[in-house]
């Protein structure tokens, strides 16, 4: 029924995977023909949204029945929103930030940098050809997996085992917990692929986000992980009644689980119907 168009964007996290293509920081400067490091521009949500909106005209889209995106994804349907009113429809913001990152998700974003800044392999961003930062960039997304959950997601999965059976964590500072050992294993393992400095080109960029509401035209829809540590409920919520109190048509489809803000990814099927109806309005 629609012409579906998946973009992505501008310092894409995964810059080592070969499947991806992303221009960021990794990206070889043509002035210098190294890579730009940390002398790549800042950018911004506005500037993701740039970039598929170019991709838009190139494909002749001039409207969208939808924007849809889940987490950052969210902060970009807004973006779009707000910078191309007439082209959006409607938008739909799963697991959102609302209109802008607020002073705790800020100070959030600065402690998964904060690894990777003092890493000394990091060097100011100028590693490439060196040994990477992949301890730092390992720590850093072991916070991120972590703040991506919940506490219900813990204690299902993991509770208080040990990661191998015999080796009690009182025995020894090399015996851990199994959720101390999955978180380790799972930060190196997206470590190998990841590029340290595009991840603090998006926390940046997370950080900056701010749309104006009265920009915005479309109807939106907000859908929130009930048990989302990261993007909290309150994020779209509080942004539903300022866009409510301007005259906007807002609904709001709350994901139930105790997952965290990962529910929006895996339970996303919870508001399936929800989503259909709210298309079809």
């Amino acid at each position: 029924k629609y012409f579906v168009v998946s973009a992505d964007r501008l310092a894409n996290l995964g810059a080592n995977d070969p499947a991806v293509v992303t221009t960021g920081p990794s990206s070889i400067d043509p002035d210098t023909g190294k890579p730009y490091g940390m002398r790549f521009p800042i950018v911004t949500m506005r500037d993701f949204v740039n970039t598929q909106k170019a991709l838009a005209d190139a494909l002749g889209v001039r409207k969208f029945a939808a924007v849809m995106g889940a987490s950052m994804g969210s902060l970009q349907t807004m973006e779009w929103a707000a910078a191309y009113p007439d082209m959006v429809e409607r938008a739909i913001a799963v697991i959102p930030g609302g209109l802008e990152a607020d002073p705790y998700l800020i100070g959030r974003l600065n402690l998964w940098m904060a690894p990777i800044v003092n890493d000394p392999n990091w060097n100011g961003g100028d590693y490439y050809g060196r040994t990477p930062p992949n301890k730092g960039v390992a720590e850093a997304l072991k916070q991120i997996t972590l703040d991506a959950r919940h506490w219900g997601w813990a204690g299902k999965n993991f509770g208080r085992k040990w990661a191998a059976e015999g080796r009690n964590p009182l025995d020894g500072w090399d015996n851990k917990y199994l959720i101390e050992d999955t978180l380790d294993k799972v930060g190196a393992d997206r470590a190998a692929i990841a590029d340290a400095n595009a991840l603090l080109y998006l926390a940046r960029a997370n950080q900056l986000y701010q749309v104006d509401p009265k920009a915005i035209k479309a109807k939106v829809l907000f859908v929130p992980a009930k048990s989302d540590l990261l993007l909290h409920p309150a994020y779209g919520l509080r942004a539903a009644e300022v866009l409510k109190m301007q005259g906007n048509t807002v609904e709001v489809a709350e994901i139930d689980g105790d997952g965290g803000h990962l529910d929006g990814v895996f339970l996303i099927g919870k508001v399936g119907e929800q989503i259909r109806a709210f298309l079809a309005r």
